[in-house]
C-alpha cells in the first residue's frame, strides 16, 4: 500500500504517517470498516494478503463495523463466530450466503477474532482490551474520558431496528432483534427459544410483564412494520412483500394488515402520505392479529 491519503466514508482524508512494514511489532490488527458500496466491500483486495500474514502469525484480527466483512473476504473468519449491525444484516447475507452474522449483541469475542457491530461498540471493545491488558481503572478512565458512565459487555443487546419497540429487559431486545433478522421465513417461538438457550414459556412470561403482549403479536406486528415501509418505499407487488414479510401470499398479507391499519395494503401504499391510525387504535386492534 502506498502513502496517498485514505478518504473515510465521512469525507475526511486520513494521511498515514508510515507503511505498515513488520507485522510482528503489533499487538493487534484492526479493520475499520466503511459505507458499502453496491456489490462491493470497498477495500481494495490487495490488503487481504497483509491481514492473511497477520493472522498466520498469531496477530489477533479486530473488525469494526463492516471491517468484519473484510476478514470474512479473506477467509478470515471462517470457524468464528462475527458480530455485525443489525443495520448491515441484509448485506452481510446477501454478501456471505450461508453464514450467520452475530446481531444481537455489540461486540463478539471469538479466540483472536474480536468484532463490534461499530458506532459506540466500538468503545466498549476498546475498553474490554484496555481491561484485559492494563485492568479496570484504566478502562473505567477511558470510558469516562468518552462520556460513557460505564463498560456494556459484549452481551449487550443492540438498539432494535426501524420498528420503535421500547423495551428494558436485555433478554427482549435479543428476542426482538431475533424477529426482525428473520422476516421472509419466520421463526418460531421454540426456535427463538432455543437460540437463547431459554424455554418458550420464559419468554412468554417477558413479553407479557414488559409488554402486556405475546411474542406472536409483536412478531406480526414487525413483519407488518417491514410491509408498510416497502409499500412506500417500493414497487413491488403485494404478494411480493407478502413473501419479504412472512406472509402466505397477498390475501393473507391484506387480511392482517386491514385487520391493524383498518385499510388495505392497496389503500396505504395510494395514500402513504396520510398518517396511520394513531397508536391508542392500532392497541385496540392488535389482539386481531392473525
Amino acid at each position: 500500500p502506498d502513502m496517498s491519503p485514505i478518504l473515510s466514508s465521512c469525507g475526511v482524508a486520513i494521511t498515514p504517517h508510515e507503511r505498515i512494514g513488520d507485522l510482528r511489532r503489533f499487538d493487534y490488527l484492526i479493520v475499520v470498516g466503511g459505507i458499502l458500496e453496491e456489490d462491493s466491500l470497498l477495500v481494495d483486495a490487495r490488503f487481504d494478503e497483509h491481514l492473511r500474514n497477520a493472522a498466520a502469525l498469531g496477530i489477533p484480527l479486530v473488525g469494526l463495523c463492516t471491517g468484519s466483512f473484510i476478514l470474512h473476504r479473506a477467509g478470515l473468519m471462517d470457524g468464528y463466530r462475527c458480530c455485525v449491525s443489525w443495520f448491515h444484516n441484509s448485506d452481510f447475507l446477501r454478501l456471505f450466503d450461508g453464514l450467520e452474522a452475530v446481531s444481537d449483541q455489540i461486540f463478539v469475542v471469538d479466540r483472536d477474532r474480536l468484532t463490534c457491530s461499530g458506532g459506540a461498540s466500538t468503545a466498549h471493545l476498546a475498553a474490554f482490551l484496555v481491561d484485559r491488558h492494563l485492568g479496570k481503572a484504566l478502562a473505567a478512565k477511558s470510558l469516562r474520558i468518552m462520556m460513557f458512565n460505564e463498560a456494556a459487555k459484549g452481551e449487550t443487546a443492540q438498539p432494535t431496528g426501524s420498528m420503535e419497540i421500547v423495551v428494558r429487559d436485555e433478554v427482549l431486545k435479543r428476542v426482538v432483534l431475533l424477529m426482525q433478522h428473520h422476516l421472509d421465513v419466520p421463526l418460531t417461538i421454540d426456535q427463538i427459544a432455543g437460540k437463547l438457550n431459554m424455554s418458550k414459556r420464559m419468554i412468554e412470561r417477558r413479553f407479557q410483564s414488559e409488554l402486556t403482549t405475546s411474542p406472536q403479536v409483536v412478531y406480526t406486528q414487525i413483519r407488518l412494520d417491514h410491509a408498510r415501509h416497502l409499500l412506500s418505499r417500493s414497487e413491488k407487488s403485494i404478494a411480493s412483500i407478502a413473501s419479504e414479510c412472512g406472509f402466505c401470499d397477498g390475501s393473507h398479507l391484506s387480511r392482517v394488515f386491514r385487520n391493524y391499519y383498518q385499510q388495505s395494503p392497496q389503500q396505504f401504499r395510494s395514500q402513504s402520505s396520510t398518517p396511520l391510525p394513531n397508536a391508542a387504535a392500532k392497541r385496540a386492534c392488535v389482539t386481531g392479529l392473525a
